[in-house]
């Protein structure tokens, strides 16, 4: 009889399985026909905390849009607007996964996180890059003049080739580094999303916290609540929920 992984089996090793490739059902004990806890005292109370500085820094930044004549910044207004909002998918797509160690929850999580990041999450960042872009095209103004500026450009490229990685070590039984080698490769691709989460981080506080655009338009109590303070407290909460031993390194 073919054996089915246990909960206890590799339980620290990532599965690579799509969200197609939902387990069967197994008639070995009552036992495996149960997901067992996986988080840790703590776990639940840092997503919460994550997701709603993510809220708090979204909702305080599209009111600054939407309360101040939204007309009035032409295509600027896409940028604030859908750069906070992938913000907030990418914090529920890394969070998702955390914690997942069993081939039932890690495919419903792969499903998610792959759904967040995809659908929503880059390309709202995408859009919002362009939109910025475009009009300093349409107003005559310099691109890459300020910190903000110089750290999205390297946000956005390496974001391209996480997603890229990402996908192509999952999509396909990843086929496309290898098949089986894949899962060596989303080790890495994992530890370079959590290295990037901060800095990704770092230029939204950039962009709200010390642009004309944040002084003006968000006041100054809100702005360092959404701006220095929420940032700070998304990344500890997904550090604290990380699992190094995942990695395997």
């Amino acid at each position: 009889m073919p054996t089915h992984p246990t909960p206890t089996e590799d339980s620290a090793d990532y599965e690579l399985l799509l969200p197609s490739q939902q387990p069967q059902p197994t008639t070995m004990g009552q036992e495996e026909q149960f997901l067992k806890p996986e988080g840790r005292k703590g776990d639940d109370a840092a997503k919460f905390i994550a997701l709603t500085a993510a809220g708090f820094l979204t909702v305080i930044t599209w009111a600054g849009v939407f309360m101040n004549n939204p007309k009035h910044f032409g295509w600027f207004a896409l940028h604030p607007l859908l750069q906070t909002l992938s913000i907030f998918f990418f914090t529920y797509g890394i969070l998702t996964l955390q914690p997942t160690s069993q081939p039932q929850t890690k495919s419903a999580g792969l499903a998610r996180h792959q759904a967040a990041i995809m659908f929503v999450g880059f390309p709202s960042i995408l859009i919002g890059s362009l939109a910025v872009m475009y009009h300093k095209e349409l107003t005559g103004k310099e691109h890459g003049t300020t910190w903000h500026a110089t750290f999205g450009t390297i946000v956005f490229l390496w974001l391209l080739f996480q997603v890229v990685i990402g996908g192509g070590s999952v999509w396909f039984n990843g086929a496309a580094f290898g098949g089986g080698k894949a899962k060596a490769i989303w080790k890495y691709h994992r530890l370079s999303g959590y290295l990037l989460f901060p800095i990704l981080l770092f230029t939204i506080h950039l962009g709200g916290g010390w642009s004309n655009w944040g002084n003006t338009n968000v006041g100054k109590a809100p702005r360092i609540l959404a701006y220095n303070v929420a940032p700070v407290l998304i990344v500890a909460a997904v550090y604290v929920r990380v699992r190094g031993s995942k990695m395997q390194f």
